[in-house]
């Protein structure tokens, strides 16, 4: 019986996190499959319990998961927290103590979300890119300080990449990539920073061993645009730490919400899973946040720490047929749409798995 922790974390966590709970025991049900979950604290609410964003009993419980499930941490509650005590903190901690170097962030356009996006529906129609980040590296990880200077102080954030660490994400790049278009897009900033000049080096050796992957360079801003612009170009786009986290806000657009994408973190152990949004502290406790995004997510964990193909893809046929059913949360609607709860589109997410599939 799989382990799975549950980190609601702050904000609209604990609502998202229930629905998706639901949603996997569906699951289970009807794949005679069963799950053992655990609860454990982090982020902001870990500090107000434990004066810890990451406590050690939640890292204990992670270890020992087999697979763990965050919905999202932060809030304006603890931005003046010292940088020991910001809930963003306790998450950076744990995906090192887990390894997971390598975040896989599918950005799909749902059809029938088209119209929720900014951008001209003729542009989203078939988008279908992975943005594949390196998460135990770059900018987030390096060594910080400030110091008192002429008039004020001097803040400095250092950037380090390996070449080992450049190797496996990339190498993950290029194998990903052979089971989807054969094409990647390696993002730098060469023409800058001497961590990017090393990235673009290794990327054109690693190349070499998949001679049936086309692949390019192209520097961040180049690619900022061009995911607005021409976002069918890109099949699998491969990054460094800072650049992935930005695009893959940035690329949340040609999904109508960022409430729609899901996101894996890979490595060698234990595996992370965590819609990429926010905690929403706005809309927390009104039952209208959208729990699709972690949902997904846990479609993901089912197909990569399981090998569960088919449960996974039931799950995300379900959240695509309710979609066409017209079924919205406040953030996908336009603006003469009903919406229904965050609860009601678990409900029918839930309805609409029963419907497919029979109790085995």
């Amino acid at each position: 019986m799989p382990k799975i922790a549950l980190l609601p974390g702050d904000g609209i966590g604990p609502e998202i996190t229930a629905e998706t709970v639901k949603v996997l025991e569906t699951v289970g049900r009807h794949f005679s499959r069963s799950f053992e979950f655990a609860t454990f604290s982090i982020g902001g609410d870990a500090i107000d319990r434990f004066g810890d964003p990451l406590p050690p009993q939640t890292l204990e419980g992670i270890r020992a998961a087999d697979a763990v499930l965050l919905a999202a941490v932060g809030g304006p509650k603890w931005d003046h927290n010292p940088g020991h005590l910001r809930p963003e903190t306790g998450l950076l901690r744990m995906r090192k103590e887990l390894g997971v170097y390598a975040n896989l962030r599918p950005v799909r356009a749902f059809e029938p979300l088209l119209h929720a996006s900014t951008l001209k529906q003729e542009v989203l129609l078939g988008v279908d890119l992975l943005i594949l980040r390196e998460l135990t590296g770059g900018l987030y990880f390096g060594e910080k300080s400030r110091k008192p200077a002429v008039g004020g102080e001097v803040a400095t954030d250092t950037l380090v990449y390996t070449t080992g660490e450049i190797e496996r994400i990339v190498r993950m790049g290029f194998e990903v990539a052979r089971t989807r278009r054969k094409r990647v897009h390696s993002v730098d900033k060469a023409n800058v920073l001497e961590s990017s000049r090393l990235w673009r080096e290794t990327v054109e050796r690693i190349a070499k061993e998949y001679p049936d992957v086309q692949y390019d360079h192209i520097l961040v801003d180049t690619c900022a645009m061009q995911l607005i612009r021409n976002p069918r170009q890109f099949d699998v786009i491969v990054t460094e730490n800072m650049f992935g986290d930005i695009l893959s806000d940035e690329a949340a657009m040609l999904t109508g919400s960022i409430g729609m994408l899901p996101s894996a973190s890979l490595g060698a152990g234990v595996a992370l899973y965590e819609p990429i949004h926010g905690s929403a502290p706005d809309i927390a406790g009104k039952g209208v946040a959208n729990p699709l995004g972690m949902i997904l997510s846990a479609a993901l964990m089912l197909r990569h720490s399981f090998g569960w193909e088919q449960e996974a893809t039931v799950i995300e046929q379900a959240v695509a047929e309710v979609l066409a059913e017209g079924v919205r949360t406040a953030d996908l609607a336009g603006p003469a749409e009903p919406t229904v709860s965050t609860s009601r589109m678990g409900d029918l997410i839930v309805q609409r798995i029963s419907a497919k599939v029979p109790i085995v």
